[in-house]
């Protein structure tokens, strides 16, 4: 797995690019997301939040916002570049989130966090979403495809996520926009998956 806190350490984050080249696309996943809702939108959760790039957008928008990530460190930076704390930063693992008090959930999003997990940890993440998840949630993640670099940057199938997430329906998957992503970014077939939680038990 990534050693993400080594990385923060020595300021290397190509993951922040992202956001940046494909600004429209995020955007209107996120807007989609909210369509249809009353107001208050609800709770949401930024899985693998790093310094709340997403957290942010999805307070903007009107959530209340939670941002969890693994890493002291990009929890901190989160909180410090959002002085006025529009949203909330937790540190803990994704694997573990019922112990978190971030619950319950109305939208998770999940940007390239999921994709770097192992079988195990991916069953326990889907173990802990829908936990933590209200019925008739969602699930809102861009995961890359299984390419020949997924030992380095990660990748799931379509069939890995919705084994992972057996009390939720993959409702649509579509493709990212590539433009602006750099090798070996725009060799992943990245796709956005949406889910919705059923509310039955799993299994």
């Amino acid at each position: 797995m990534t050693d993400y806190a080594r990385m923060y350490r020595f300021g290397v984050r190509p993951w922040e690019r992202y956001p940046k080249v494909a600004a429209a696309d995020v955007a209107a996943v996120l807007d989609g997301a909210a369509e249809g809702r009353g107001r208050p939108l609800g709770r949401a959760l930024d899985l693998g939040c790093g310094r709340g790039i997403y957290t942010r957008e999805l307070a903007r928008r009107g959530w209340e916002a939670v941002g969890v990530d693994a890493v002291p460190q990009a929890v901190e930076e989160a909180r410090d570049r959002d002085p006025a704390a529009t949203a909330t930063y937790v540190v803990g693992d994704v694997t573990r989130l019922r112990g978190l008090g971030v619950g319950p959930v109305d939208l998770f999003l999940d940007v390239g966090c999921f994709q770097g997990l192992d079988a195990a940890d991916r069953e326990a993440m889907g173990r802990e979403v829908t936990a933590v998840a209200r019925p008739g949630s969602t699930l809102l993640m861009m995961a890359f495809g299984v390419t020949r670099w997924r030992s380095l940057i990660g990748g799931v199938s379509r069939q890995d996520v919705a084994e992972a997430f057996p009390a939720w329906d993959v409702r649509s998957v579509s493709e990212v926009d590539l433009k602006g992503l750099h090798w070996p970014m725009n060799r992943s077939s990245p796709r956005w998956y949406r889910l919705d939680h059923t509310g039955r038990a799993p299994g």
